[in-house]
């Protein structure tokens, strides 16, 4: 037996362990026999989970974790080994340590599908993603994988308590990916590759078109459509622009590209003096 292996069967009763290097050493030398069921502590099913609790009470989230494993590995039949694994899942999370909460809810959902504790597992699952989001200038695989957990929470499980903060998220996470979808194209735009600008811009109109990005990419349009010399389409998209967001920096941008003039000088009523809105325009 190797001297990593006796110390992990004897990790949870830590203060054993000088006893344990203790017979390595001598087993080592031909003077002991070294025997697996010495180094195994088994103890209760209340002790050890009351322990880990205590642990993670303590932020001992490493010992937690494992003493949580524990109470699975020694009484795998036990109600308490079921919570146990929910449980070791929760302290990952609470580490950071998100691909192991992520392995230990998958095979909880493996196990246990009917479990009362699936929703919650589900929704955890869904934050380990969430809280990975990294900024819009970073790959949103991450973001994605995000969307598509919490988006599953809301449709499996739509009365559950975490339901709400769910879809909150999922909006959230749709918002985020289309700002992404924004840096790409002003990147485009300022490169003068305005082709690929507007394949982005449209696809923020087109899929992501309740989040908070859509005036920027229609007026974005109009920029570079206008670049490109297709006047038709920079009034078409500025129309839209000022019907659905009349009142936005945005539509008053486009309506001075089109139009040279600033409606907003001298109009103090919400653009319906002179110089108007879009459907003067056209």
């Amino acid at each position: 037996m190797s001297k990593a292996s006796i110390f992990n069967r004897a990790r949870p009763a830590l203060a054993f362990a000088p006893v344990a290097l203790l017979a390595m050493s001598l087993s080592a030398c031909g003077w002991f026999s070294s025997d697996k069921d010495e180094t195994y502590n088994e103890q209760p099913v209340e002790v050890l989970y009351n322990r880990a609790l205590d642990d993670l009470g303590r932020q001992e989230y490493k010992l937690a974790a494992k003493e949580f494993e524990e109470v699975d590995r020694q009484h795998p039949y036990s109600v308490w080994a079921t919570k146990a694994q929910i449980m070791a899942a929760f302290t990952y999370y609470q580490s950071n340590k998100y691909d192991d909460a992520i392995i230990a809810l998958d095979r909880f959902i493996q196990l246990h599908p009917g479990h009362r504790d699936i929703p919650y597992a589900y929704y955890l699952k869904g934050l380990c993603y969430y809280e990975q989001i990294s900024d819009v200038g970073r790959d949103q695989r991450m973001t994605q994988q995000a969307l598509d957990a919490l988006s599953d929470v809301a449709k499996r499980f739509p009365d559950s308590v975490y339901a709400r903060d769910a879809r909150l998220k999922v909006e959230l996470t749709i918002d985020h990916l289309a700002g992404k979808e924004m840096d790409i194209g002003r990147y485009y735009q300022k490169q003068h590759q305005y082709i690929g600008a507007i394949n982005r811009y449209r696809t923020v109109i087109e899929r992501y078109q309740t989040t908070t990005h859509v005036p920027e990419a229609l007026h974005r349009l109009v920029e570079s459509y206008l670049a490109l010399g297709v006047q038709s389409e920079a009034k078409e998209t500025a129309a839209v622009l000022g019907h659905n967001f009349p009142g936005s920096d945005w539509y008053a941008d486009s309506y001075f590209l089109l139009t040279g003039e600033d409606y907003r000088i001298g109009d103090k009523s919400g653009g319906s003096g002179s110089g108007g809105w879009f459907f003067g325009l056209f």
